[in-house]
């Protein structure tokens, strides 16, 4: 278990910290995509289904991705557009 995140991150700009909204846009310092995770510069273990491991243990769940429509459109032989967005 990774008990803390490293002291300091050696990146130029600097990486978020594992508590910031932004933690995932920290660097990938292991990749492990056999195996289906990767550990970021903060010190955060991501895995491919979105979840995420903080320093100290603390887990946080895969966001889910649902499925929301666009209105269909106006103009005959348009067709209806939709796409993924993400829940909250």
């Amino acid at each position: 278990m990774i008990t803390s995140a490293p002291a300091r991150c050696p990146h130029l700009p600097r990486c978020p910290a594992a508590t910031a909204p932004g933690r995932g846009a920290a660097r990938t310092v292991a990749a492990h995509p056999e195996q289906g995770w990767s550990l970021l510069c903060n010190g955060v273990v991501v895995f491919d289904d979105t979840g995420e491991l903080l320093p100290g243990g603390r887990a946080l769940p895969p966001r889910r991705v649902g499925w929301i429509p666009f209105r269909p459109a106006d103009g005959p032989g348009e067709a209806r557009r939709s796409t993924f967005a993400q829940a909250s």
